[in-house]
C-alpha cells in the first residue's frame, strides 16, 4: 500500500557548489521560506512551497508540521569508526600513541559479537541524533564486527558504506590477519552484503604500516575485479606517520606512492586526514579522482596539523568531510563543521556556512559517487532528511532572533549548534529520531486547510 507525507517546513538544498563567498553562486540552491515536501514509499515525490505542493497531493495526506524548523538533506559522514565510539575523549596522545595506548585495546573487544551488536546500535543511535543518515565507516579486524553494523544499518534501513579493517603486521595479535585469511574474510563480507538493501563494501586496509606488500597487492586484485566496490584508508595525517611509511617503504617516492603502487588510488577510493600532501601528491590524487575526507575534529584534538581545504580545492583534489570518531570529538556534522571553521580561520581561509552545509550533503555525496540517490531535497531522491531547530538552545534561539538574513542565521547554526538542533531526522521516508518523546505529527491534511 502506497504511504504517502507531507513534511512542512522551511526547506533548503543545494544545486551546485555555492563557492567560498559569503554570498553563494547563483542557482547554486533553493530555499523555501514555507515549503512541503512530499514523501511517498521512501522517496521524494516532489517538492514545492506549501501552497502550491498542497493543491496536488492526495485527500486526507498525513501532514507532519514543521513550521519554525528547517528541512535539509540528511548529513553526510565520509569517514568514522564506529568501534571507536567508547573511546570518544581520551586523554593527550598524538596519534601512533593514541592507537597503541586507547584504539588497539577498545577494538580488541570486538572480538566479541555482543559487544559489536550492542555498539553498533549505539553508533546508529548516536549517528541519526545528530542528524547523518549515511556514512563511510570503518569496522575492525573481526567479521563480526562488520556483520553488526550492516545488520543494524540494514533494519533500520539506512544507506551505509563499510568494511573490515585490514592489517596484518604492527598491531596487537589479536587484531592482526593474514594477506590471504583477510581477503578471504572480505570476499564472505562482500558476498553477503555488498549491493543489498542500501549497504555497500569499502575495502579498509587500515593505513600503509599495517598492511604488508602482499596484503596491499590482494586488495588492489579484489578491487580491480569489481569497480563498484570502495576503498577507504588513511593518509598524511601525522609527521611521525609519515617517517615510519618512509622507513617501511623505501622503494616508494612518498606515501601516496605506496597506495598507487597497488592499484588502490582511484574514483571510489577516500584517504582519511591528507594533511601533510605535497602539491605532487595533490596533483595525482586529482588526476585520479581519490577523495580526502577532511576530518577537522580529530585532526586538532590529536595535534596532527591543519588541513589545507582551498590548497586541496585548487590542487582539483575531491574532498569531503568528516567526524573520525573516536579521535573527533562528536558525531553530529555540525560539530564537524565547527572544527573545519576552525581550522581554515587559522590558514585564513574561513568556512562559510553556504560551504560548509554543502559539504555535509550534496558535496559529500558527490565525494561518495551517491548523489544520484542522496544529497539532495529532490523529486525522485531518497527519502533522507534532516530537520533543524535554530531555537534549540536560549543562545542559539536570541542569536538567530537578531539575526538579519538567512546566511547569518545558517552561520549562528554552523557555530553554537549541536545535537540538540536535531529536532528529527527521518531515513528511507520514515521517522527514524525525534528529539522530543510527544509526536509532532497532526492530523490527515484536510483539503480546506492546504492553504493555511
Amino acid at each position: 500500500m502506497t504511504h504517502s507525507r507531507l513534511l512542512r517546513g522551511a526547506v533548503l538544498t543545494f544545486n551546485a557548489d555555492p563557492g567560498e563567498a559569503p554570498t553563494p553562486e547563483a542557482d547554486s540552491l533553493h530555499y523555501w521560506e514555507d515549503g512541503a515536501v512530499w514523501v511517498e514509499d521512501g522517496r521524494i515525490r516532489a517538492v514545492d512551497d506549501f501552497a502550491a505542493l498542497a493543491a496536488h497531493v492526495p485527500e486526507k495526506i498525513e501532514l507532519v508540521d514543521y513550521r519554525g524548523k528547517l528541512i535539509m538533506p540528511g548529513f553526510i559522514d565520509s569517514h568514522v569508526h564506529y568501534s571507536q565510539l567508547d573511546i570518544i575523549a581520551s586523554f593527550g596522545r598524538e596519534l601512533l600513541d593514541w592507537l597503541n595506548d586507547y584504539t588497539f585495546p577498545a577494538e580488541c573487544r570486538f572480538a566479541e559479537r555482543a559487544h559489536a551488536a550492542d555498539v553498533a546500535e549505539r553508533f546508529l543511535d548516536e549517528m541519526l541524533r545528530g542528524g547523518t543518515t549515511t556514512a563511510q565507516v570503518f569496522c575492525t579486524s573481526h567479521p563480526g564486527s562488520v556483520d553488526s553494523i550492516f545488520s543494524a544499518a540494514g533494519k533500520r534501513r539506512l544507506r551505509l558504506l563499510a568494511g573490515k579493517v585490514l592489517m596484518d603486521r604492527h598491531a596487537p595479535e589479536a587484531l592482526t590477519d593474514t594477506a590471504t585469511g583477510g581477503i578471504r574474510d572480505s570476499e564472505r563480507l562482500i558476498a553477503d552484503w555488498h549491493g543489498k538493501d542500501r549497504l555497500a563494501y569499502s575495502l579498509t586496509p587500515r593505513f600503509a604500516p599495517t598492511s604488508s606488500r602482499e596484503q596491499l597487492d590482494a586488495v588492489g586484485g579484489v578491487l580491480r575485479n569489481d569497480q563498484s566496490l570502495y576503498l577507504q584508508s588513511h593518509l598524511s595525517e601525522n609527521r611521525g606517520e609519515l617517517a615510519w611509511v618512509a622507513e617501511l617503504f623505501p622503494e616508494c617516492r612518498d606515501y601516496l606512492a605506496v597506495y598507487e603502487r597497488y592499484g588502490l588510488v582511484g574514483p571510489h577510493s577516500t584517504y582519511a586526514h591528507g594533511i601533510h600532501l605535497s602539491e605532487d601528491e595533490r596533483a595525482r590524487l586529482a588526476d585520479a579522482g581519490a577523495n580526502i575526507a577532511f576530518s577537522p575534529t580529530s585532526n586538532l584534538f590529536l595535534g596532527s596539523g591543519l588541513f589545507d581545504r582551498l590548497a586541496t580545492r585548487d590542487a582539483g583534489v575531491v574532498t569531503s568531510l568528516a567526524s573520525d570518531v573516536g579521535a573527533g570529538t562528536g558525531v553530529c556534522g555540525l560539530t564537524t563543521l565547527q572544527g573545519a571553521y576552525q581550522v581554515g580561520a587559522l590558514l585564513g581561509q574561513p568556512l562559510t556556512a553556504w560551504q560548509g552545509l554543502y559539504r555535509l550533503t550534496l558535496g559529500n555525496a558527490r565525494a561518495l559517487h551517491l548523489d544520484h540517490c542522496i544529497g539532495r531535497v529532490q523529486a525522485g531522491h531518497e527519502a533522507d532528511l534532516v530537520v533543524l531547530d535554530m531555537a534549540a538552545t536560549p543562545l542559539l534561539a536570541r542569536r538567530t532572533q537578531v539575526a538579519e538574513s538567512l546566511g547569518e542565521r545558517l552561520f549562528a547554526l554552523m557555530m553554537l549548534g549541536d545535537d540538540r538542533c536535531v529536532y528529527a531526522t527521518w531515513a528511507d521516508g520514515d521517522l527514524v529520531h525525534q528529539r522530543d518523546a510527544r509526536d509532532h505529527r497532526g492530523a490527515p491534511m484536510e483539503r480546506a486547510a492546504a492553504h493555511s
